[in-house]
């Protein structure tokens, strides 16, 4: 397997480089950026779908400390990685790192207060069927964050989705329609550069 197509799920010794480099670098700046448009109370329930290796579930623990944060990814080697970057707070009882499909998420209904999605919507099979589900999980109130490096037109971004095989590019508007037709509203959007923040909220 090529190294890039770790990108989209991590597997073997190139998946392990391909984890550890996402939790650092531009990964981690992308992610401050886009963290820094959440309001998360201190008792918040998040669930980070397509978690990677931890570094944002490890982020968002910080922001509610007397919250729970979870971690979804259906990369065992992303999983195991998760687990290790947030032994203690899996310890503590406060993280829990589950393998599964973001399409059919192991979630009942209104669990969370905001489901977060960094740099993984590019892989997602069965798009309007999976904020289907982000939306069910959410809480009346809740929001849906989605923050990419990519604009959806960007010339590097568009040269390696032609090369990584189930990558998909979205821009602004297409995430905007997906979000809206899921049934999220007060959607908004910021953009820096070619990075990419959309969200919304589950208003009813």
């Amino acid at each position: 397997m090529s190294f890039l197509q770790n990108t989209r799920k991590p597997e073997g010794f190139g998946g392990v480089l391909m984890v550890k480099g996402m939790n650092s670098g531009a990964h981690a700046r992308l992610a401050k950026w886009g963290i820094s448009h959440l309001e998360i109370s201190q008792d918040a329930r998040i669930l980070d779908a397509g978690c990677g290796g931890g570094a944002n579930v490890k982020r968002l623990l910080d922001l509610c400390p007397e919250g729970q944060v979870t971690g979804l990814d259906y990369s065992e080697i992303s999983v195991g990685e998760s687990r290790k970057v947030n032994r203690a707070a899996i310890d503590a009882g406060r993280c829990n790192i589950v393998q599964g499909d973001v399409s059919h998420l192991p979630f009942k209904d209104g669990t969370f207060d905001l489901v977060t999605a960094f740099e993984t919507i590019y892989f997602w099979p069965d798009m309007p069927k999976t904020f289907e589900g982000i939306y069910r999980v959410l809480k009346t109130g809740g929001t849906f964050f989605i923050c990419n490096e990519s604009n959806g037109h960007d010339e590097a971004a568009v040269h390696y989705s032609g090369i990584i095989e189930g990558m998909k590019l979205y821009d602004r508007q297409d995430i905007r329609d997906l979000m809206t037709t899921a049934g999220f509203r007060d959607i908004r959007v910021d953009q820096k550069d070619i990075w990419l923040c959309v969200w919304g909220r589950k208003t009813e």
